[in-house]
């Protein structure tokens, strides 16, 4: 926590499916009060799934589909025609895993202060919003990519069916039937909570200017809640799966919620895992909030791990393989890298800025003999970024010890680096170099 400016963190560990320790560790703001098992985080995209909870009782109850085109149940706004969807139709099972086609990766949020758009001027990406709008940029269930857009459409979608505020909608079908007590998808949070809330920060111990963003893209990143909440949402997703449970989904809904298709991706989360014993996971970063969790579905045991500042990512995965291990479990052993010698003619060669707006650029410099990485935060916006060392294990191959990254640098046929692949969190993102 110390080396990477972590205030606190809140972890939560399912055994055998329950929870068999919840605790918090630093502070919830440099100087005040400890973080304990109640203290309140934002999920960042950890609330796509949880959303994708309610859209699937929706499903079950008979007022959405999973299989029809969107637009005949969206009320308050149509998806627009795009040329790119060669007639073909979106719907909600495309939106909850990411292959309907929609624009838009992710949200900054909203600063307390500024102006919050409505969930229409999102979704058309009208001031004052500020991101692009969501529409369509390739054919629906032509291919997997990631996007907050498209939870964006279900959330209206969620709001013209139950003809209810999204945050009441949540709190009936999910939060009280599971017994969420510490959670809510309101924004901004309400004045009654906000004293159980950490407060946001940045890179080097810097707070988020003004305190945690406003975002009115709920579904997407809005969720306020606890690890132990968290803890609670698996588990009841372990119990529903064998019919143990069944407060909000049925077996059936819950094991199409858990079966994998393309990227690995079920309805709402990621699938990891072997097929024998398969794990379900999300990651979530807003400013200055990030956050994992991991669930396995057939013996019973996980973690909510959640931070309140920028590289809390690195902790949580870490904290995860002390678990794993602690545990038994069968996936997130470290991998070990062994470093080599490398010339500093050759780490001349990967100086540079490489960018892949609008998630990150980085910087890498030479100092002395070692190459250094800057802008590894991976969350828009972000500024006084810490510098890293990147220790090569191949000629083109660099890894980080404080966090579980690599850098791989590509080459033209020339012999120029061109680009460099940024392993991170199970992507692979391309940034080039400028």
């Amino acid at each position: 926590m110390a080396q990477l400016h972590i205030p606190g963190v809140s972890i939560a560990v399912i055994h055998r499916g329950t929870i068999e320790w919840s605790a918090g560790f630093g502070v919830k703001e440099l100087g005040g009060a400890p973080v304990d098992a109640d203290t309140l985080f934002q999920a960042g995209s950890i609330s796509k799934p949880v959303a994708a909870m309610a859209a699937l009782h929706e499903v079950q109850v008979h007022k959405l589909s999973l299989d029809v085109d969107i637009n005949t149940e969206l009320v308050s706004w149509k998806v627009p025609d795009s040329a790119v969807a060669n007639g073909k139709p979106a719907t909600l099972r495309e939106l909850l895993t990411h292959t309907a086609g929609f624009t838009v990766h992710g949200f900054a949020g909203y600063a307390p202060g500024q102006s919050v758009p409505t969930l229409i001027q999102v979704l058309d990406g009208q001031k004052p919003a500020n991101s692009k709008p969501i529409r369509l940029e390739s054919e629906p269930g032509s291919k997997w990519n990631y996007s907050g857009g498209g939870y964006i459409v279900m959330q209206q979608m969620l709001i013209d069916v139950a003809k209810e505020p999204f945050p009441k909608l949540m709190q009936v079908v999910v939060f009280g039937p599971i017994g969420m007590t510490h959670s809510t998808y309101e924004q901004p949070l309400p004045v009654e909570m906000q004293r159980a809330a950490a407060t946001p920060y940045g890179a080097k111990d810097a707070p988020i200017p003004g305190g945690a963003h406003v975002y009115p893209e709920m579904t997407a990143a809005g969720l306020w809640t606890t690890a132990s909440d968290l803890a609670r949402y698996c588990i009841e997703i372990q119990h529903s799966l064998y019919g143990r449970s069944n407060r909000v989904l049925s077996q059936d809904f819950t094991r199409q919620m858990l079966t994998p298709g393309e990227g690995n991706w079920g309805l709402g989360l990621e699938i990891g895992g072997s097929a024998n014993d398969p794990y379900f996971s999300h990651g979530g970063v807003n400013a200055g909030f990030e956050a994992l969790l991991v669930a396995y579905e057939h013996h019973g045991d996980g973690a909510v791990i959640m931070t309140n500042a920028g590289g809390g990512t690195a902790l949580a995965y870490e904290l995860i393989e002390n678990i794993a291990n602690e545990y038994g479990w069968p996936d997130f052993h470290p991998v070990v890298h062994t470093p080599i010698k490398l010339d500093p003619a050759v780490l001349a060669r990967y100086v540079g800025k490489y960018e892949l707006p609008p998630y990150f650029n980085l910087a890498v410099t030479l100092e002395g003999n070692q190459l250094m990485v800057e802008g590894l935060q991976i969350k828009p916006g972000a500024k006084d970024q810490p510098k890293f060392p990147l220790f090569p294990e191949s000629q083109s191959k660099f890894f980080l010890k404080v966090m579980k990254t690599q850098l791989e640098f590509v080459t033209d046929d020339k012999g120029q680096v061109s680009y460099v692949i940024l392993h991170f969190s199970g992507e692979d993102m391309k940034a080039v170099k400028k």
